[in-house]
């Protein structure tokens, strides 16, 4: 009976030399762990004091472990990159935007004609409130159903319609 007594005490001693062991490989890590603070603005940043925290009005991170990662400016290209992708100070010759300005006319203009024929069909479907009752609508909720969407159609229309003419409105040489 003294073998698994004798078993158990080498067993301990040996978890108890591994924890140890694991706690002292750990140690200069624990020592480098900086204090991570919550600022203001989501931002999180482990490169303050604590007076700077407290004066900021940020605070301590505890419990989760925080990976911050510094981010970096992307660098801005000298080479003609910037012009061709539109970029800041980027010149477009007049010809090219003018013709930009008559493309993006053109596909407004096809959109909201689009938007006003689907505004007519659904104004002529809703019959002032009053559309004609299908087949399939023995329900009487289902039909109140479909005059309710038919309603919220319309306003959505109506809502595309003038966005559209707000924004054809903004191109130069006029509204159309």
């Amino acid at each position: 009976m003294r073998t698994p007594d004798r078993w158990t005490a080498t067993r301990r001693c040996a978890s108890g030399l591994l924890a140890a062991a694991a706690v002292l490989a750990c140690a200069p890590a624990l020592a480098q762990e900086r204090t991570v603070y919550r600022c203001p603005g989501n931002v999180y940043t482990d490169g303050l004091t604590a007076k700077e925290a407290a004066a900021k009005g940020c605070k301590t991170l505890e419990g989760a472990p925080v990976t911050v990662i510094q981010s970096t400016v992307p660098r801005r290209s000298e080479s003609g990159a910037a012009a061709r992708s539109g970029g800041e100070g980027a010149k477009v010759d007049p010809a090219d935007q003018r013709a930009r300005d008559a493309d993006k006319r053109r596909i407004l203009e096809d959109e909201l004609r689009r938007e006003e024929e689907r505004l007519a069909s659904l104004q002529k479907e809703y019959n002032n409130g009053e559309p004609e009752r299908r087949g399939d609508e023995r329900n009487y909720q289902k039909y109140l159903d479909r005059v309710a969407d038919l309603k919220a159609s319309i306003e959505r229309s109506q809502a595309d319609i003038a966005a559209l003419r707000r924004e054809i409105g903004k191109l130069p040489g006029g509204g159309g």
